[in-house]
């Protein structure tokens, strides 16, 4: 189950009910008790869309201190809605974190073994996809946009956890974030076709028709490609909550003509 929990200084933030506390903590934020101005009020947590540095510097600050972590720890990467996987060791601790300059340069997802290390990815409409390994001890979060879903990054990210920490699908525990549903994610039919093409034998769950205009789920296809990866079903808890529809709780490109802030996810292994 996703909820939604109320910190001190009005921070609020998403969690997933199976995710064990015991082993790491978790958390998609939403846009609420910030200090930036708008058009990326209040909590926007990416330093790369037009934003004063100190707002997102004291933004991060908030949301991690409802935490419990340090936003000073943080590695987050340069997001280019590809398919890199990066392995994050504590040599890596700070990378991204007060400057985008020392980003992780071109890549959409991070994995880790490391303890008291936070992961951290940005999203506006695109899909937050958290997973943890509870047996080995591993944990990662990857960018879903439409170009990652259709390149398949989550699945791809199950498999590096594997290759890296021994991690076996059947173990991994996935939380799929608030990102914008198929009510409000109308696409091109060169698009639609992209996913009619990669997920062929789930289609007719991704790819719908409203009002003659063609629509994807991406929580689905994103779901049906990490059960195709060896993920129980059963292990998948998605938000189904969508961030177009809801832009007054969090950021949407979408319903805000792209001049807006953005969410994070982020993972830290205890």
């Amino acid at each position: 189950m996703f909820y939604i929990k109320h910190h001190k200084n009005d921070i609020w933030t998403g969690h997933f009910s199976m995710f064990p506390e015991s082993v790491a903590t978790c958390a998609v934020s939403t846009r609420l008790g910030g200090v930036s101005a708008a058009p990326y009020a209040s909590l926007n947590l990416a330093l790369h869309v037009g934003d004063d540095a100190a707002a997102v510097r004291e933004n991060r600050n908030r949301f991690c201190a409802a935490l419990g972590l340090d936003a000073r720890a943080i590695v987050t990467p340069e997001q280019v809605h590809g398919d890199v996987i990066y392995q994050a060791k504590r040599e890596d601790a700070g990378r991204g974190s007060m400057s985008y300059d020392d980003a992780i340069k071109g890549t959409d997802a991070l994995m880790t073994n490391e303890s008291g290390l936070p992961l951290m990815l940005c999203y506006a409409d695109c899909t937050p996809i958290v997973m943890l390994d509870p047996v080995h001890h591993a944990a990662a979060v990857a960018h879903g946009g439409w170009k990652g879903t259709v390149s398949l990054i989550a699945a791809k990210t199950i498999a590096a956890m594997g290759e890296a920490y021994g991690t076996r699908p059947e173990d991994v525990l996935v939380g799929i974030g608030p990102a914008i549903g198929p009510c409000c994610y109308e696409v091109g039919n060169d698009v639609a076709a992209r996913f009619d093409d990669v997920f062929a034998d789930d289609a007719k769950k991704i790819v719908s028709v409203v009002n003659g205009k063609k629509h994807v789920n991406l929580w689905a296809a994103n779901k049906a490609q990490l059960v195709k990866a060896g993920v129980l079903p059963e292990h998948i808890d998605a938000a189904d909550v969508c961030t177009s529809c809801n832009h007054e709780l969090f950021y949407s490109y979408r319903a805000e003509s792209g001049k807006t802030g953005r969410i994070a996810s982020i993972i830290a292994l205890k």
